[in-house]
């Protein structure tokens, strides 16, 4: 069975409770590795500035603590692997959402930006 390896436990340790749940429960049927939790200013900001986010510090779902949002990359290839297998990897994350009772947004899912590594809770 998959497990996290010590940077992933060290994100899903800064994600709200239900988020690090789905994550607990989705790396049972399918390996990933978490990439991004919470995120600091300066990170946020240098995100940004690369245009891998769209928006700056405060006003990403990541800039929260506990974060409201996470980035994962399917395990060995990461974002190396074909957009199939992200899209794989969002129906266990997304299965695990439904069957723990947990709104999830994936951002494969946006029509402007396709963010094939995010995930963050609904309001």
């Amino acid at each position: 069975m998959p497990s996290f390896g010590k940077n992933s436990k060290k994100h899903l340790n800064t994600l709200e409770r239900e988020l690090q749940e789905v994550m607990l429960e989705a790396i049972k049927r399918y390996d990933f590795s978490i990439i991004d939790g919470h995120r600091g200013m300066d990170k946020q900001n240098d995100y940004f500035n690369k245009g891998t986010s769209k928006v700056r510090w405060p006003n990403s779902r990541h800039n929260t603590y506990p974060s409201q949002a996470v980035d994962i990359i399917p395990y060995p290839d990461g974002f190396d692997s074909p957009n199939s297998e992200f899209d794989r990897m969002a129906t266990f994350v997304l299965g695990a959402a439904s069957q723990l009772g947990v709104r999830l947004e994936w951002g494969g899912h946006w029509k402007n930006f396709k963010d094939y590594a995010h995930f963050e809770l609904k309001d």
